[in-house]
Formats: C-alpha cells, sequence, structure tokens
C-alpha cells in the first residue's frame, strides 16, 4: 500500500509517496561517484510539493553525479522528538539515507533560533525564553541525531542570528553561555563533528549588525547565508559587487573558518535577476573560494531546483505543528510586498528549472567543481 509522509527538503515541507515499503540508510549499496569534494554541497531540492521517493532518488543520484561532497538537512526539534525521549525518524531516515547512499556529507541545521524565531520547539517544551532552553535536553536530542547518522559532520544550531539579537544584544551572553555548555557535551560525544552559527550575510551588511556576528564568532566556524538584496529583496549588487560582500564575511569573523551553507542568486527578472548573472555569480564564488581555501569550512549552493511561483515563502512558515512567524526584524522582511519579491527570489534561485532544464549554472558548477578536484 502506498503511504505518503512529510519531510523538509531545502527549509520546505513537501510530501513523499513510499510505495512498497520504506527506506533507510541501509536499504541501496552506495552510488560510486568519482572525484567528489567534501568541501562543496548544493542544497537538494525538489521542484514540486509531492514526490515519489523514486523521483527523490533521481534527484539525490544526479545532484551527485556533478562531483559535490556534501548537501544540507534541516531538521527541527518538533519533529524529531515529539515526546520527551521518543524519537521519530521516519522523515530524516529517508534523507540520510539518500545522502549516505550518494556518498555526501551533512550538514545538519538543527536550529533552536530561525531570525527573531526560537524553535520550533515540541510541544512537551513548550516555548520557553532562551535562558529557559535546557542544556541537557538540546545536547541530548544532538547526540542522538549524530550516534544515528555519522555522514554529519557540521551542525548549525542557530540560523539568521543576527535578527535574534538584533535589539536584544542583552541577551547575547545567555546564548554564549548555551552554545558552550551544548557544544563541550557534543564535542566530548562526537569530537569529529564540528558546531557553529549561521548569519545572513546580506542582512548583516544592509542592517549594520556585523558587531553581532563578531561577537559569536564561537564554535568551530561561522557560517552565512548569502543573497546579493536590499532590504526589499530586489537585486542590487552586480557579481562583482557581490564578491566584494563575500571578502567582508573574512573580516567579520575574528580568524574563525567560514562557512556558505546557503549561496544563492536569483534569475526571475521580478527581482532583477538573470541567468547570466547568476553565472557570473557563481563563477565569481569559485575564484573567492580558490583563494580563500583555507579559510573556508566549505560552500554550499542553495538551490538545486527553482520552485513554483509564490511557493517558497509566507508569513507564516509551518513545521510541523508549529508555525514561524515572519517578523520585520529579519532579513524576510514582513509586509506583503518584501515577501513577494523574496518568493520569486528563492523560487528562482535553484540550477535547474520547474520543467527540468538546466540553467547556464548547473553545468558552470559541474566545470568549477571539475577545476578544484
Amino acid at each position: 500500500m502506498d503511504k505518503k509522509i512529510l519531510v523538509i527538503v531545502a527549509g520546505i515541507v513537501i510530501i513523499v509517496t513510499i510505495i512498497g515499503g520504506s527506506f533507510n540508510q541501509t536499504d541501496s549499496p552506495p552510488v560510486l561517484t568519482q572525484n567528489k569534494n567534501e568541501n562543496i554541497g548544493l542544497v537538494i531540492n525538489t521542484p514540486n510539493s509531492s514526490v515519489s521517493l523514486q523521483e527523490l532518488d533521481k534527484i539525490y543520484s544526479d545532484a551527485s553525479s556533478i562531483g559535490i561532497g556534501r548537501s544540507n538537512v534541516y531538521l527541527f526539534w518538533n519533529l524529531i522528538e515529539p515526546q520527551k525521549g521518543e524519537f521519530d525518524w521516519k522523515q530524516s531516515d529517508i534523507l540520510m539515507g539518500l545522502a549516505q547512499k550518494n556518498d555526501l556529507k551533512i550538514t545538519l541545521y538543527f536550529s533552536i533560533i530561525n531570525g527573531e524565531t526560537l524553535g520550533p520547539f515540541p510541544d512537551w517544551i513548550g516555548k520557553p525564553s532562551l535562558n529557559a532552553i535546557q542544556k541537557d535536553r538540546l545536547a541530548n536530542v544532538l547526540d542522538a541525531i549524530l550516534s544515528r547518522y555519522d555522514i554529519v559532520d557540521t551542525v548549525i544550531i542557530a540560523g539568521e542570528t543576527e535578527s535574534q539579537f538584533r535589539y536584544y544584544e542583552q541577551n547575547i551572553p545567555v546564548y554564549k553561555d548555551l552554545f558552550h555548555s551544548v557544544y563541550s557535551e557534543i564535542k566530548e560525544k562526537h569530537p569529529n563533528v564540528k558546531m557553529g552559527n549561521a548569519f545572513a550575510l546580506h542582512h548583516v551588511l544592509n542592517k549594520n549588525l556585523g558587531n553581532i556576528v563578531t561577537d559569536l564568532a564561537i564554535g568551530d566556524f561561522v557560517a552565512f547565508s548569502y543573497f546579493p538584496v536590499d532590504s526589499l529583496n530586489d537585486i542590487v549588487k552586480t557579481p562583482v559587487d557581490a564578491n566584494e560582500d563575500l571578502k567582508k564575511s573574512i573580516e567579520l569573523v575574528q580568524g574563525k573558518k567560514i562557512a556558505f551553507f546557503e549561496m544563492s542568486w536569483a534569475t526571475s527578472n521580478f527581482v532583477g535577476g538573470t541567468t547570466t548573472s547568476q553565472r557570473e555569480f557563481l563563477e565569481k564564488s569559485f575564484e573567492f573560494y580558490s583563494k580563500n581555501e583555507s579559510r573556508i569550512e566549505f560552500l554550499t549552493w542553495y538551490r538545486q531546483y527553482d520552485r513554483p511561483e509564490g511557493t517558497c515563502v509566507s508569513e507564516q512558515q509551518d513545521i510541523g505543528d508549529t508555525s514561524i512567524e515572519i517578523g520585520g526584524g529579519s532579513s524576510l522582511g514582513s509586509s506583503e510586498f518584501v515577501i513577494e519579491r523574496l518568493n520569486h527570489y528563492i523560487c528562482s534561485s535553484g540550477l535547474i528549472d520547474v520543467n527540468g532544464t538546466p540553467k547556464p549554472s548547473w553545468n558552470e558548477f559541474k566545470t568549477q567543481i571539475e577545476m578544484i578536484n
């Protein structure tokens, strides 16, 4: 009998139809590929909100075939531990199993901070303030995930962190104490796993929030997402300008390694994008990587496929049974006008369009990986 479950791919809930059984890490032998680079990644996503497991398998295989060595998996606490001490692995086993089959390392996005929002947390935790989050419970759930999936080598536990502390810098010491406590416990059990926090570089630069990045340059690396946009989510940079933004990331992190876990450029003309500028920026990104390889933990492009217009962002994002508000202080903006532009941006940031036709950047991405391998 067919069954459907929800999984999080590229931060978006999709419906996966499983036909004739389940999928886990050991169902299929690894796909043997050559010249993989674990420092270069791609956020693997689907062009539609509903896919079969077979379709998802092919999407992972296609992504892996160009030489990437990693991807992102987005998990959230309310989905992985819906009941205290009881873990639900149905969704994560599918994604981790496909990653393992294709010999990919994983950057785990398990964020207790999502911009202005804390969580989402399971119902049994409630909605704690930052200083009420139980360090041992957080370390326990991360330990359970890392013990189950040894392909995870990097973990991000705070995303768009600059938006959380933009108006509440007095809470930074509270978060530092939480991070260091969890970091120590995880390092004791999983010494090879690296942990860090993530920031939206474009938002940091647009809002002059570099001091927050510098203050929270803790852990093993500092991760960045990057859109070449202004506060309205319109593309206002040239690829050369954007490359200068990337250089500024090195100045912000006070000697820490940097990681680009969501690097992107949209192609929708609604926000000022083109396929040509996307390809040029991708090329510039690899030039930056080659010149600064010793300083960079990894570089991951966001994302493989475009999605249909208007399906990527809403004012209220639902993760399981919990909603995350898109607030005015975050890089996502708050007005319908701004969110409309964000939808056009994210939905057109893939390397392959919704019809399955590769953009010029797809071949450029493959070429650049071959050049650095």
